[in-house]
């Protein structure tokens, strides 16, 4: 049998012989969720239930409403994403993370600036005839990025697209910051008419699970406190006074301690209170899989903006599935009190890492 090339397959999807049934979807579920040793809760088994329907309309070729997924950290709504996407027998689908997405949103948009509608132009590009975009840790915090985040999804809507998202706040929670929120309005009433909410529960968190732990290598990594001299060599961690070199970053510079292969190392000062961006991140991530952060400190005494570098920085981390050797001046739940509002994500990422007690210390001399 011929092979289409992928525009083709972009353009027709999968063959015909592969079409989707409520029960292939809700069958998909139960066999994942019993291979990894998840009990579903009846809130999942309600969204499943409804991305079994929106399954099958887009098999029959109809635009089923769109779905927003909320709920604490943990409990399953990233699960419940992928599953779907990988069960959905449909070649017109896309699974991205809301940092990597908008990086490349704002680089297209730059891009194409001299043009009528560079949003247009940009979204042509991204998405190639995408029909169903799945938009996984959905935030807002940006008054920039929210106003974007407005013309993005009246533009999603108007070309058809079924978008389904997580996010641990509901659409009322989105921007929450007062100064801003009223003009993020717009585009919570148009969640909630194009889009149908449903709140994940579940009992416990999953990303701790065991299961969890072995397929990612995000998890392998460990947390050492307080990094001294024997925890240093015994994990093969460079010294904490090593010098700062600079490391080309796309057209930026950026503060290095060590690097080598696809290994490298920053201090906290590196990478969260200097300048840095999320595209920095992700350019990172293209050159290095094993990432050493040093010098975690109190984030509760640091500003906002520090914590929410760190916050995005550990987002890219995992979502990217990067080996991350934490080393903090605390025990990790001290150093993750902070006022940051996506602190508790944060936490919930950086529990599964491998926890390195300190080694004992002497007894002071009284």
């Amino acid at each position: 049998m011929a092979v289409l090339p992928p525009a083709l397959r972009r353009l027709f999807g999968k063959p015909a012989a592969a079409t989707a049934t409520s029960d292939d979807v809700s069958t998909y579920f139960q066999r994942k969720a019993r291979r990894q040793g998840y009990t579903l809760s009846p809130s999942q088994q309600q969204v499943i239930e409804r991305m079994a329907q929106i399954a099958a309309a887009l098999q029959q070729q109809h635009t089923p409403r769109s779905l927003y997924l909320h709920g604490a950290v943990g409990r399953g709504k990233s699960w419940l994403l992928d599953g779907f996407f990988q069960a959905l027998p449909l070649a017109q689908k896309q699974r991205v993370h809301f940092h990597d997405f908008f990086a490349r949103l704002h680089q297209g948009m730059f891009r194409h600036r001299q043009q009528p509608d560079a949003l247009a132009v940009t979204l042509d590009e991204l998405l190639e005839g995408c029909r169903v975009l799945c938009f996984d840790e959905f935030h807002v915090h940006d008054i920039g990025d929210a106003m974007l985040i407005t013309r993005l999804f009246k533009a999603l809507f108007e070309r058809g697209v079924v978008v389904l998202v997580t996010s641990n706040y509901p659409p009322e929670g989105l921007l929450p910051n007062p100064l801003y929120h009223q003009r993020f309005k717009p585009v919570i009433e148009l969640i909630g008419a194009r889009m149908d909410v449903m709140e994940v529960n579940a009992p416990q968190d999953y990303r701790g699970l065991p299961h969890n732990h072995g397929q990612q290598r995000f998890t392998q990594g460990p947390f050492i406190w307080p990094g001294s001299p024997a925890q240093r060599a015994a994990f093969g961690v460079p010294a904490a006074d090593c010098p700062a070199l600079t490391l080309a970053v796309g057209t930026r510079q950026l503060r290095v301690r060590w690097h080598q292969g696809r290994t490298v190392a920053f201090t906290f000062n590196d990478l969260c209170e200097q300048p840095t961006a999320v595209m920095d991140y992700l350019l990172l991530c293209k050159d290095f899989d094993d990432w050493i952060i040093d010098g975690l400190p109190l984030l509760g005494d640091c500003p906002i903006a520090v914590q929410q570098r760190f916050i995005n920085l550990v987002d890219v981390l995992y979502d990217q599935d990067k080996h991350l050797t934490l080393i903090g001046e605390r025990p990790l739940a001290e150093c993750l009190a902070g006022q940051a509002i996506d602190l508790a994500r944060t936490a919930s990422r950086l529990n599964q890492l491998q926890q390195a007690n300190p080694q004992a210390l002497p007894d002071p001399v009284s």
